[in-house]
């Protein structure tokens, strides 16, 4: 956390935290398979139901903390004030210490009320609902450490949740379902969505004393800053908590509408099918289990990196551009965006191209595979449209256009509301008008995100070498991994074994064709993570001069 830290790279450090969150997502999806054989599509369809609920309570309680937070103490530490950089951290821990606690409150005395779509899935929210205080906690310690330009906390934290989260997740859901195996099915799937809740709560407790940890070892380093501010600058606690508010409420309204659209749809399309088209309560939680923790899980692995490249830019922007360095904003920009469209257009393709290989390969069980398999096709865009619109979110916010956002989301979910009620009304495509609502709200994100961006920095969004060069390269990239995956599973019916060669080659295809087509300079290579390695070999394979 020394001065040096603060000099980094910020593509470098969104490359930590986006190594981190492809990791967790990888996590993820790797135990999601053991613990879907264990509680069952009806028990994964009461957990994807409560864990919404339960999202949402956290996104208005304390989620948005750990980039309003990084941003304000940015600012204070742009202008070397160490002791007002500090207050705000312990003003933070006040606010999210009232906060969550009364969200954590709620959540377990108005799950009845919440769940009232949804019976089956209250024990599984209560259970969920203490993870709301601990969030808050382990947020505004993320959000201080990212502040300081080290994203390695954060980025070992959250793969250390995500671990404890898998162990707890599989052995409780099969611990509890041990406890009722003499009951109803729907009895055991109340018990094992419950499990797998207690499973997340576990991986938040655990990041939250890493982080604690992390913090008390830093101490000495926040005592000697704070030490030599000769700054005279004392902001009052008054101040500070006024200023945290109109920071983090805003930050609050934008990701809770951003991501309201998913509770929206959930409730949505449950009062549809069962009320109007007669669809059984079963049923429909099982069907919705297969969009939200099947095909929506495997699209949000490549859009964590949009997420982590946000987390690393707001801090970087907002102290460019207080200091009025608005050519240097630009340019953090334009890298971001970059950066993050080498990585999110490719995964588009190949997630269109091999959508049932790949579910198969994480998702084995039968009876859903072409459902999710099909889903997954249909939302593959949506990692282009969701990535560029976290990201724009996170450059508006970072330049202090912290309304925008809010505003947007509003209108996007108005937008993909009506447009989801007419597909379920008027059409039979059910699951996959879930998936057109998320393209569409998506679409409407970026379009009016990218329109603020262009007016408010004066910021010209370069095509070519962004997009179309990307595009390209990934279709080449996907037609090469998709005839070699077809053509070996003829030879070879290994369905597994012949995707990990597909995909090994599409990559080296893709990485040729993006070098090769002047893509990415060398000098943009080397900004990313082993980025002199990555010279070095395509030096010697003779892509790079």
């Amino acid at each position: 956390m020394g001065g040096k830290k603060k000099q980094n790279n910020f593509v470098l450090q969104a490359g930590i935290l986006a190594a981190a969150g492809m990791i967790v997502k990888v996590i993820s999806l790797i135990y999601r398979s053991p613990l879907l054989s264990i509680i069952g599509l009806e028990g994964n369809g009461y957990y994807s139901t409560a864990i919404n609920i339960y999202t949402i309570i956290l996104l208005i309680s304390s989620y948005s903390i750990p980039s309003a937070i990084s941003k304000v103490i940015a600012q204070k530490l742009a202008f070397k004030e160490y002791r007002n950089a500090q207050r705000v951290f312990q003003c933070a821990l006040i606010y999210v210490l009232v906060v969550g606690g009364i969200a954590s409150i709620f959540t377990f005395a108005a799950a009845p009320l919440l769940m009232s779509k949804s019976v089956n899935s209250i024990v599984a929210l209560r259970v969920l609902a203490p993870t709301i205080f601990f969030s808050g906690l382990l947020g505004v310690l993320r959000g201080y450490f990212q502040a300081h330009g080290s994203m390695l906390h954060t980025s070992l934290s959250q793969i250390l949740e995500q671990i404890v989260n898998a162990v707890v997740s599989i052995l409780a859901g099969y611990l509890l379902i041990q406890m009722v195996a003499d009951q109803s099915e729907t009895t055991q799937a109340i018990y094992g969505s419950a499990g797998s809740a207690l499973g997340t709560g576990a991986g938040v407790v655990t990041a939250l004393l890493f982080m604690s940890g992390m913090f008390v070892l830093n101490r000495r380093t926040i005592r000697r800053r704070m030490k030599y501010d000769r700054t005279g600058q004392h902001d009052s606690y008054g101040e500070i908590f006024k200023l945290i508010i109109t920071i983090v409420t805003p930050f609050i309204l934008s990701t809770f509408i951003y991501n309201c659209s998913t509770v929206v749809n959930m409730d949505t399309y449950y009062r549809i099918i069962m009320e109007y088209k007669d669809v059984d309560s079963v049923t429909a939680h099982i069907d919705y289990g297969i969009f939200a923790t099947q095909a929506v899980a495997v699209v949000n692995i490549p859009i964590a990196i949009a997420s982590a490249m946000s987390s690393a830019t707001i801090p970087g922007l907002a102290t460019t551009f207080v200091r009025r360095e608005y050519k240097k904003t630009r340019d953090q920009v334009s890298k971001a965006i970059r950066m993050t469209m080498l990585i999110a257009i490719p995964a588009s393709v190949g997630l269109l191209l091999l959508s049932k290989p790949i579910m198969h390969f994480i998702f084995p069980q039968k009876e859903a595979l072409d459902k999710a398999s099909g889903l997954l096709a249909a939302l593959a865009v949506t990692v282009i449209l969701y990535c560029l619109s976290t990201l724009t979110n996170a450059v508006l916010q970072g330049i202090g256009r912290v309304n925008t956002p809010v505003i947007h989301s509003a209108v996007a979910l108005v937008v993909q509301t009506a447009g989801l009620v007419l597909l379920l009304w008027f059409t039979e495509l059910n699951l996959y008008a879930l998936a057109c609502a998320n393209i569409i709200y998506s679409f409407v994100m970026c379009v009016l995100n990218q329109i603020s961006v262009r007016k408010h920095l004066k910021y010209r969004q370069e095509v070519v070498r962004t997009f179309i060069l990307p595009f390209v390269s990934s279709l080449v990239m996907g037609v090469v991994a998709y005839g070699v995956y077809y053509g070996l599973y003829m030879v070879l019916p290994v369905s597994r074994i012949v995707l990990l060669i597909a995909i090994g080659i599409g990559a080296m295809v893709y990485f040729a064709m993006i070098l090769l087509t002047g893509g990415v300079t060398e000098k943009e290579l080397k900004a990313f993570p082993k980025g002199a390695m990555l010279v070095h070999f395509a030096k010697k394979l003779r892509l790079l001069k």
